[in-house]
């Protein structure tokens, strides 16, 4: 009998469906992280950085909530709802050099059995608010469910494979998940900001508010002056800022972020020496507007710093639930009025790339024809995708950038032609529905103006009438949220690890989600059985694979008119600051990283 019992017990013990992985300091996605459990630092920082001064930054428009978490409001900057912030830490941190590697933070260790059916976090005793109390499991349990009772829509789709989620003592919490494919899921769980339960009962957390919240990250809130600006000032009781995962980051005594109109007013403020660093989106003032005297004597450092994070779709994209734009071929055609290589050259000195994947600047992103492995993704579906997702490898229109882009305009009115959409008396081109080529591109950003206007002329040339309306943030912040636009430019971002986040983007039942990233209204059920393909991809290679196959597809159904990638970032600063020698490719981590020069912080006392 004891032979048989010592039998049945390893036997128990070598099932990998059983198997349970012993506690670890890191949680890789593919592979083993970098970082042993010795670490003492990331590679991108520098342990031995400063601390003191201040770091002044600037935001765009304005803000009126500190609760980054819910789709009312627009929150201050600082504030995400992802990830470690400046206030609120999460249960691991993830490292800036590897494609998806969590390390320990709140949670000291993390258990993962082989069997993907769970994980658990073991939490460090030491973790505290900055009122002093402990981090508890309960309140891991407690961010969890109002994240998806209360939370953005984005919460319910990120996780959505979490069955159940059980305080097991005060110091330990699991996460059972509904099944086990979804290998993403446990780091995902891990990137969630945890909040202070015993602050939030009594209080409605689904409202906007200006109240300070309470945080257990490096900073706390410092002085708010609402829509105007806010301030980030440095926890010297910090109950995390002697871990490896921090040392060398959060080094600024405090981080202000200052309000400005628009961009062009902010450029003028940041040579006028209002704040410290700017990272510059245009490339046209990239090229013109930084010969200022500060730049010139050396005050003001300008540098590129290499960016090789994909840079996923940036375009006008079109909110395909308007009638106008449920034609696949209207959407298609209208692409050849915008002229890509005219505008680079006219507005950006030919600085930039044209995008031509939603997984840009990246191993993901789809090219040529499909071949190998993604081309057996794809074949299960022949017949309920476009043919020239087989047949065409997709390429944006193109000019010879001298204006002149006569034969793309016959293109697209070839296409409306064919599709049924004839010139009316107006000159307004409409089908034998009723349905008028007319519609409304909204912004909150006036520097799209130069590129938008010459596309509506266009427009106009082969019978389409566009508007263009550049609105403030509170508005169009709202709009978006309730799908209220018919075109509008948008960054759908991509990380080096597509996942969950993926159901958000396109998944069918978020189209009709109030505050869901769904804009453009995607009801397809091969994209969403793409998006469950990538989020339960088994390795790295069969990732990219999915990932291409999901990329072609979205490109051959034509729901974005794309722009173009820049790939570095472009960056100015004051001479006061300082950053590592050896800078993560995936981010310039400015308030993680960065520092006052110690002289400069002396001239600032004196």
């Amino acid at each position: 009998m004891k032979s048989v019992l010592t039998a049945l017990l390893l036997l128990t013990l070598a099932s990998p469906a059983l198997a349970q992985e012993a506690a670890q300091h890191a949680f890789a996605l593919h592979g083993d992280p970098k970082y042993p459990a010795t670490y003492t630092h990331f590679d991108y920082t520098n342990p031995d950085a400063p601390k003191g001064g201040t770091l002044n930054l600037s935001a765009i428009g304005t803000f009126d909530s500190l609760n980054p978490f819910i789709v009312k409001g627009v929150p201050a900057g600082g504030m995400t709802f992802l990830g470690q912030s400046l206030i609120y830490d999460s249960l691991m941190e993830q490292s800036y050099d590897e494609p998806f590697t969590m390390y320990g933070l709140i949670a000291e260790s993390v258990e993962h059995p082989k069997d993907n059916s769970w994980v658990a976090f073991n939490l460090n005793k030491a973790a505290k608010w900055a009122d002093g109390k402990p981090i508890t499991a309960g309140d891991v349990v407690w961010t969890f469910n109002t994240m998806l009772k209360e939370g953005t829509p984005f919460f319910k789709a990120y996780y959505g494979d979490v069955k159940d989620v059980l305080a097991e003592s005060e110091s330990r919490v699991k996460f059972t998940f509904a099944h086990n494919n979804n290998k993403e899921l446990p780091l995902i769980i891990s990137q969630m900001a945890i909040l202070p339960q015993h602050f939030w009962e009594g209080k409605k957390f689904a409202q906007t508010t200006l109240e300070t919240p309470l945080g257990s990250g490096p900073y706390k809130i410092g002085k708010v002056v609402a829509g105007r600006s806010v301030q980030y000032v440095r926890d010297e009781n910090y109950w995390g800022k002697d871990l490896a995962v921090n040392k060398g980051r959060f080094n600024f005594d405090k981080i202000t972020y200052t309000y400005f109109r628009d961009s062009n007013v902010a450029l003028e403020a940041f040579f006028g020496g209002q704040f410290d660093i700017i990272q510059e989106q245009v490339a046209k003032l990239w090229a013109t507007a930084y010969n200022a005297p500060p730049t010139k004597d050396g005050r003001v450092i300008k540098e590129e710093i290499p960016n090789t994070r994909p840079t996923g779709m940036q375009g006008f994209i079109y909110n395909i639930r308007r009638p106008v734009f449920q034609d696949d071929d209207v959407r298609k055609a209208l692409a050849y009025a915008f002229d890509f290589d005219w505008s680079n050259k006219q507005f950006a000195y030919g600085a930039y790339t044209r995008t031509q994947s939603y997984f840009e600047n990246s191993p993901l992103a789809s090219k040529g024809l499909p071949q190998g492995r993604e081309l057996e993704i794809l074949e299960k579906y022949r017949g309920k995708l476009p043919d020239e997702v087989f047949t065409t490898a997709y390429k944006a229109p193109a000019t010879d950038g001298s204006g002149n882009n006569r034969d793309n305009m016959k293109q697209a009115a070839a296409i409306l032609d064919a599709a049924g959409y004839k010139l009316g008396k107006d000159g307004i081109r409409v089908n034998d529905k009723g349905t008028r080529l007319e519609f409304e591109i909204i912004d909150n950003n006036p520097a799209f103006e130069r590129w938008t206007m010459p596309f509506v002329q266009n427009l106009k040339k082969i019978g389409v009438k566009a508007s263009y309306r550049v609105i403030d943030d509170a508005q169009y912040t709202n709009r978006m949220q309730n799908f209220d636009f018919d075109m509008t430019t948008l960054v759908i971002a991509q990380s080096d690890s597509p996942g969950n986040e993926q159901r958000d983007f396109w998944a069918s039942e978020k189209a009709d989600i109030p505050g869901s990233r769904n804009y453009i209204g995607i009801k397809s059920p091969v994209v969403d059985e793409l998006i469950e393909l990538i989020i339960n991809a088994p390795d790295r290679a069969e990732l990219e694979a999915r990932c291409k196959a999901l990329d072609r597809i979205l490109l051959a159904n034509h729901y974005v008119v794309p722009h173009w990638y820049y790939g570095a970032w472009r960056i100015a600063w004051w001479k006061k600051l300082a950053h590592p020698d050896k800078l993560s490719g995936l981010t310039p981590a400015i308030t993680d990283t960065w520092w006052v020069r110690p002289e400069a912080a002396a001239a600032k006392a004196e």
